[in-house]
């Protein structure tokens, strides 16, 4: 049997905001959007942020870095 993903409110959105600010898409980042994705109940606008995200990741907007995180 799964674990449930519960996702902080807000979190999602917050995340994709310094992403696309940062234009680095970090570890942290990454296990965020995996937990983001097997939950059922996100939302159409949730889904279209992870959308916007990987397609800027796909155009090299965004790259993928093997840090823990941004936070200095």
């Amino acid at each position: 049997m799964q674990a449930p993903v519960y996702l902080i409110q807000n979190a999602l959105a917050e995340m994709c905001a310094q992403v696309i600010s940062s234009g680095r898409l970090t570890l942290a980042d990454r296990y965020g959007l995996m937990a983001a994705i097997f939950d059922e109940n996100l939302s159409e606008e949730e889904r279209s942020s992870i959308d916007r995200l990987l397609h800027a990741v796909r155009r090299g907007r965004v790259k993928i870095v093997n840090e823990i995180s941004t936070v200095q």
